[in-house]
């Protein structure tokens, strides 16, 4: 008998007024794996989050976290989880190991055992050093592994992380990619929401692409790849004038429709003449008057997946209207 995923939703549907924030969601992650969930502002991510954390309850479907009924077994669920806000939820006026002790305390931890926690957390995110300053001196990047850290305290089995390197710098970003696979290795199970293509293509061993609440394509990073096809022509024009044109030879050119990227300034398409079609190509460019920026022959990439699934790009937003408890405008 096969195990039971650590995560599994099925047909959840959540609305807040007139807008549908999960139209019938299904995901699921198995012991020891990222499920990296992936999609703009505003399709559903978050509010997958919450429900699946307990936070919020679904209109309908079900849902289950380490074998416990999201719904009926709430309390069950919650002794088994750690997560991860799109914010770091740090207590500015205490020191980064007192977060963590409090935190321990919190999940019932004897003081000792939540003191020699939080210093083995510390030293385990690099933030050992800086333990005994207030958190309001941490820099951003502190701040998210501090929280990371908090997260970890209970030594949950289950991980939720809601967009955990939004607004990181490069190298900080990286640091949080080697700590999530750290924590894989060690076999907890983490649901990974993420605007980064990057981040997904390189932490997700299965990747559920998101769009208006529902998941609209599922699979390792490979085989979405696969679907959008072998190599794929892609030329930069220099207006938005030039896109349509653009696009028309590309038509020619390729093996099917071209994908257009408007905010990019770029159109690409499946093409199968390799590089000695290459100059054919610039040819007709340049005999239609049509300038180039850029020109490259290159595998696809998870832009390429979510722009030819959706018809935008994944770092595309949504406005939402979903109020949060305090009546402010938040992501759903």
């Amino acid at each position: 008998m096969a195990e039971r995923p650590m995560i599994a939703a099925e047909g959840l549907v959540k609305r807040f007024g007139a807008t549908v924030a999960l139209d019938g969601l299904d995901l699921a992650a198995e012991r020891g794996t990222v499920l990296g969930v992936l999609g703009p502002n505003g399709a559903g991510k978050t509010t997958a989050v919450r429900i699946l954390c307990t936070l919020l309850e679904a209109d309908s479907g079900h849902a289950e976290v380490a074998g416990y009924d999201v719904r009926t077994q709430p309390d069950q669920v919650r002794a088994r989880i750690g997560l991860t806000g799109q914010y770091a939820a740090v207590d500015e006026y205490l020191t980064g190991r007192e977060n963590l002790e409090m935190i321990g305390r919190l999940s019932r931890l004897p003081a000792r055992q939540a003191r020699a926690r939080a210093l083995e957390l510390l030293d385990r995110f690099d933030l050992g050093d800086a333990g005994g300053r207030l958190a309001k001196g941490y820099s951003g990047g502190m701040r998210r592994r501090l929280d990371l850290a908090a997260s970890l305290v209970a030594a949950p089995p289950v991980l939720f992380l809601d967009e955990p390197t939004t607004g990181l710098d490069p190298r900080s970003r990286f640091t949080m990619w080697d700590l999530i696979a750290e924590l894989v290795s060690g076999g907890t199970t983490i649901l990974l929401t993420t605007q980064y293509l990057e981040e997904a293509d390189r932490l997700a061993d299965l990747i559920a692409v998101v769009d208006h609440g529902r998941v609209i394509a599922s699979g390792t990073s490979s085989e979405l790849k696969d679907r959008v096809g072998g190599e794929r022509l892609e030329v930069a024009v220099p207006g938005a004038d030039d896109l349509a044109a653009a696009a028309r030879l590309l038509a020619r050119a390729g093996d099917s429709e071209p994908l257009v990227d408007r905010d990019g300034g770029r159109v690409s398409v499946p093409f199968t003449a390799g590089t000695r079609g290459l100059a054919q190509v610039v040819r007709e460019f340049d005999a239609a008057g049509v300038a180039i920026d850029d020109l490259s022959l290159r595998r696809p990439t998870l832009d390429d997946v979510f722009l030819a699934l959706t018809g935008h790009a994944a770092e595309d937003t949504v406005p939402s209207d979903t109020p949060d408890h305090r009546g402010e405008e938040v992501s759903v």
